[in-house]
């Protein structure tokens, strides 16, 4: 009996997060339709990636309310199955759009989202955080993994300087209560400026300018 709740233990453990590079589960792929910005979408989702049933509140609040001007060059950092980076492409068909992940399985359903939607001036990459991602952008948008621990997503926030142009916006989404707060004072200390652009559910929209 203890070496069968060690086994399940250990398979626990070791089980792939969204946030990791390989997934281990079949993939059951699923189609998913939304309207956001004014406009209907269809993304492809699946197994081993986030939200994978619908578009989570905070993407959401995200893609509807991020600061985007037509022509930029723009990072979607942490693209999962590529819900924000078409979106953002379509709307503004005069951006450039770089879509990282780390899940390679997420990759591979962001660039099947970017075909199903006709978008072609978006990109998709394989970047641990920003390992991958040698330019620089207008405005980096992330919705960071708060479940992977505090190092990770201020290392998403230190980093974001030499990925920025000048006066270019790291805009971040997370809820103000679960670790939104924090994340926040963060980027005030690492800029030297925050605004908080948008509230909604408990989510916060915090933007600095480089």
């Amino acid at each position: 009996m203890i070496e069968t709740f060690k086994s399940i233990s250990n398979n626990i453990l070791f089980m792939p997060h969204y946030y990791s590079e390989k997934q281990t589960s079949p993939l059951r792929l699923e189609k998913i339709k939304a309207v956001l910005r004014g406009r209907l979408f269809e993304f492809y989702s699946g197994s081993g990636v986030f939200s994978k049933k619908k578009i989570d509140n905070g993407t959401r609040v995200l893609v509807e309310n991020c600061a985007v001007k037509d022509g930029w060059n723009i990072l979607d950092l942490g693209c999962g199955y590529g819900v924000l980076g078409v979106v953002i492409a379509k709307i503004f068909p005069r951006t450039t759009v770089l879509m990282v992940d780390v899940n390679k399985r997420a990759l591979k359903l962001a660039k099947m989202s970017l075909e199903l939607n006709n978008v072609d001036n978006a990109d998709v990459k394989y970047s641990n955080l920003y390992s991958g991602v040698k330019e620089k952008f207008n405005t980096i948008i992330v919705n960071p993994p708060i479940t992977a621990g505090r190092k990770l997503c201020f290392r998403i926030i230190e980093e974001a300087k030499e990925h920025l142009e000048k006066e270019g916006l790291l805009q971040l989404i997370a809820k103000h209560r679960k670790g939104g707060k924090m994340l926040g004072e963060k980027m005030l200390e690492v800029f030297g400026n925050m605004e908080e652009k948008a509230k909604s559910g408990g989510y916060r929209l915090y933007i600095s300018k480089n």
